[in-house]
């Protein structure tokens, strides 16, 4: 399948056309308004420092509807116990980058996350479209997670933790959140052994991005994530 060059106009290629390993197209900028017509197209950049700006739709794509999200015993355990303090949107900054450091197996410490998708992403949060939740415990942030909220659908970047379960207990409280405020669907891109343990399922990319345009009917929340749980 061809893989298309971006120009200057903020436009995309159906992701349907699409290859089998979900590269769509390449060049363009990280500019907000790009960033957010690609989420809305089911599309989202993913490249190397070295690499020009890469953007994929994988097929399939694995999502978490809200209420398939597995409560597990254990995990359960670990919330009631107030051991992690959970907070929304109280240091984006360092969640992002310790995203992007955290050292991850079969990585050789290169990141996806560069510089300047970290601007980027700032910039989007500054916007009150990117998002985080941060776990602490005691006075350090030790785990977390950061995406995109737009229409009733949360687009997962990315998660880490430096201590056991925090990450998991960040997923727990998104979802609390998202399923108040009625989303449709968090999408987590890439199949994950460990997501599919956390309820997440995989659907073919015509599904999803059926379930998208539906989402992204809805009026998407913007402010009001920022408070103590």
């Amino acid at each position: 399948m061809p893989v298309y060059q971006l120009t200057d106009s903020i436009i995309f290629p159906n992701p349907e056309l699409a290859g089998k390993d979900g590269l769509i197209a390449y060049g363009g900028d990280l500019s907000s308004h790009r960033i957010i017509e690609a989420y809305g197209n089911g599309i989202f950049p993913w490249y190397s420092e070295e690499q020009p700006i890469l953007w994929w739709s994988p097929d399939p794509r694995m999502v978490l509807f809200p209420s398939n999200f597995k409560k597990h015993k254990s995990l359960r355990q670990v919330v009631n116990s107030k051991k992690f303090k959970v907070t929304f949107d109280c240091n984006f900054s360092e969640v992002i980058n310790s995203c992007a450091t955290i050292s991850r197996p079969g990585q050789d410490g290169e990141t996806w996350i560069t510089n300047d998708m970290i601007d980027a992403y700032t910039n989007l949060h500054t916007m009150g479209i990117a998002h985080s939740v941060e776990v602490h415990y005691k006075d350090n942030i030790v785990g977390g997670l950061y995406g995109l909220s737009l229409g009733g659908c949360f687009f997962g970047e990315s998660m880490f933790h430096v201590m056991r379960d925090a990450s998991k207990v960040a997923l727990w409280f998104l979802v609390e959140k998202v399923t108040k405020w009625n989303f449709d669907l968090i999408d987590v891109q890439q199949e994950t052994d460990h997501l599919r343990s956390m309820g997440a399922i995989s659907v073919k990319r015509k599904e999803f991005l059926h379930l998208l345009t539906m989402s992204m009917k809805k009026t998407g929340k913007k402010g009001k994530w920022n408070e103590l749980i």
